[in-house]
């Protein structure tokens, strides 16, 4: 009996070791905000940590918690649990302090291990109670805790981790870095032929000063003609910059061609003269995210000169605007910006830093390029400089006298002429449409832009005011959003977009900008000319022009991708397959040939695959794609097309019957 009892305790040792080892295994609690929080990414502020006794509380829904981690959307934290902990318990939802925003917005918590969705809470609003995590996460090396937007936009809602906490029996968690994401040039060089880019059709009104300079790629010199060029209207045969003036209203079918040492290319180009401007979205830079108050006469020459030099005005790019603070004020921290707001007879008046607004257009035209400028319909503009508040004719006059072929008009101060709000429709409409008529009645062609961040829901009534329209808030510096803005002018205003009158979402600010890089990380840079281009949207770069690196050059200035930004047919990007949980979606843009732009897009922290599928007759079931970041054919497939597309990341393809173009941003 005892060698039977002596073997069965043998056999049995190697399988009960574990158990008691599991037994004793000691299992400690390590609250989430023992982290390095620095490391946790989000589109505004920085984490803020709450302690038990702390005079201001996390609550929710009324809730208190005793500690806990706020952040804003959106935001994400790495952290590396190299399979050392047993469980992940917290609370979240919206804070209860979150008040006095201007856009709000419902949130989604996710929990992801090792690239796999482990929790999510769906759609949270504030004011909803709570919801509990207790989730294991043995066998994990990588947990990904993050906030998402479910709905508006906001960057000012706070979202809590209320309690979280680790159970962990091996290592401490750590926070680590996102992953690496390289900068990858995609965008071939131009070749040496010359290459016609940009739109294939112009608008201008009889009368007014003509000035369209082709974009043109290949090495220099190149030759430029046209055939059936109307009278009255001259192009330079070694600039390519066509000028003059047109009094026949009509549309006047030319065909442009360009020569030089290696090939010769010819595009057919409609000039119409009519009523409208702006057929396709304009295309140019603007200065304010770089310079704001440091703007002068010689950087907007500087930037003028940089486009012609770097390749902008090769692709299309146009124009080049001031923003604020050209004028005088009565009191900022430049004294050479101080000064009389206008003059004895009632001109708006320039600061020291712009000595000569003729001479500077001039010079901006001289390149064949156009120039913007900046005002408000109040007092003073959002930097407190001077305004067009009660001149608003005598402005638009000068504007035109002074050779601006731009106008940014901004809401800023109006309210001080309206008094405090609710405003109505007429209140809210009124300045934007009088300075629409003073405009058209000046003997220039004027694109006039609104920015009034899509009060009264601009885009139903923008275009008959003007010619492109802000939808919404300022991006500002802080542009992780931009996935969430494209998404939103897409399924929201996409509709009312169209040649003559444009959504805008803001300007594109990838790059260097304010002294510093750009926060997005390469691929989301792609992803945000992507989008812009599918929407489509003015493409007006706010980057340091003096900074322009050879990848950010590669992005702005692919003129496959801006062709579908630039498309006659003008017709806004439709999305399908996206909810307020899914991450991924595809964004399709029919063009003038009949083929399609087609953004396969990924919000989500991780690669993906995302799917294209067409429907059609026997004949269309194949399709040709194209890659028109790489500028390769892909090659023939049938019914649909699947690409692993990585975190953030939008691949841009062109599908059509003959040949075809896919971007995948990284």
């Amino acid at each position: 009996m005892k060698a039977y009892i002596l073997c069965l305790r043998l056999i049995l040792i190697p399988f009960l070791l574990p158990v008691i080892g599991a037994a004793q295994k000691t299992v400690k609690t390590f609250p989430l905000s023992s982290l390095d929080l620095s490391k946790m990414k989000q589109t505004y502020g920085v984490p803020r940590v709450y302690h038990r006794g702390d005079e201001k509380q996390m609550t929710i829904a009324k809730k208190t918690f005793g500690y806990g981690v706020g952040t804003r959307i959106k935001s994400a934290l790495w952290i590396d649990l190299a399979r050392g902990a047993d469980r992940f318990i917290a609370d979240v939802g919206v804070d209860d302090d979150t008040t006095n925003i201007v856009f709000f917005t419902k949130q989604n918590f996710k929990v992801i291990g090792d690239g796999k969705k482990l929790w999510e809470s769906g759609p949270m609003d504030l004011g909803d109670p709570s919801k509990h995590i207790d989730i294991d996460i043995r066998g994990i090396d990588t947990l990904v805790l993050t906030v998402v937007n479910a709905g508006d936009l906001s960057s000012y809602v706070q979202m809590d981790w209320a309690e979280p906490r680790f159970m962990i029996s091996g290592k401490d968690p750590v926070a680590i870095s996102a992953p690496e994401d390289k900068a990858v040039i995609l965008t071939p060089k131009p070749r040496p032929v010359a290459q016609i880019n940009g739109p294939k059709v112009y608008g201008c009104r009889p009368g007014s000063p003509f000035l369209y300079r082709i974009p043109a790629t290949g090495t220099r010199p190149i030759r430029f003609s046209a055939k059936r060029l109307p009278a009255g209207l001259t192009l330079d045969d070694q600039t390519g910059i066509i000028t003059g003036t047109l009094k026949k209203r009509g549309d006047y079918k030319v065909v442009l061609k360009a020569q030089n040492a290696a090939g010769t290319d010819t595009r057919a180009f409609t000039i119409s003269c009519g009523d409208k401007l702006a057929l396709t979205p304009p295309m140019g830079w603007n200065d304010w995210y770089t310079h704001f108050d440091n703007i002068t006469d010689q950087k907007m020459r500087k930037a003028a000169d940089l486009m012609e030099q770097n390749g902008m005005a090769d692709v299309g790019y146009q124009y080049v605007n001031i923003d604020d603070c050209w004028m005088n004020a009565t009191a900022v921290r430049h004294p050479g910006r101080v000064g009389p707001l206008r003059n004895a007879a009632g001109d708006i008046q320039p600061n020291s830093y712009f000595p000569d607004m003729k001479g500077m257009t001039d010079y901006i035209h001289a390149k064949g390029l156009k120039a913007g400028i900046y005002s408000s319909p109040g007092p003073t503009t959002c930097g407190g400089y001077g305004a067009s508040a009660g001149h608003e004719e005598q402005d638009a006059r000068q504007f035109a006298n002074w050779g601006f072929d731009f106008l940014k008009y901004d809401w800023c101060s109006y309210s001080e002429v309206i008094g405090p709000g609710p405003y109505t429709s007429e209140q809210m409409q009124k300045p934007f449409r009088d300075m629409g008529k003073y405009l058209k009645e000046q003997q220039r062609d004027i694109i006039f832009n609104l920015c009034q961040y899509g009060m009264d829901s601009v885009w139903r009534w923008g275009a008959e005011a003007g010619h492109s329209w802000r939808t919404g808030a300022d991006l500002g510096l802080d542009i992780d959003i931009f996935y969430d803005v494209a998404i939103k002018n897409a399924l929201e205003y996409g509709s009312w977009s169209k040649p003559g009158g444009w959504n805008d979402p803001d300007y594109l600010q990838i790059g260097f900008l304010s002294n510093a890089p750009c926060k997005l990380s390469p691929t989301e840079q792609y992803s945000f000319m992507s989008l812009w281009c599918l929407l489509p949207s003015p493409l007006f770069y706010s980057g340091d022009m003096e900074k322009l690196d050879d990848f950010t050059l590669n992005i702005l200035c692919n003129p496959e991708v801006i062709e579908v930004n630039q498309d006659r047919l003008g017709k806004p990007g439709i999305i399908s397959g996206i909810d307020s949980t899914k991450e991924t979606f595809v964004m399709v843009k029919e063009l003038e040939d009949g083929s399609k732009a087609v953004g396969l897009c990924n919000q989500g922290l991780f690669p993906t695959e995302v799917t294209y599928k067409w429907a059609g007759d026997k004949k269309s079931k194949r399709q040709a794609v194209r890659d028109l970041w790489r500028q390769q054919d892909k090659g023939i497939f049938q019914n649909e097309f699947t690409t692993t597309v990585p975190a953030r990341g939008v691949a841009l393809i062109k599908v059509s019957n003959q040949q075809a173009q896919l971007i995948c941003c990284h």
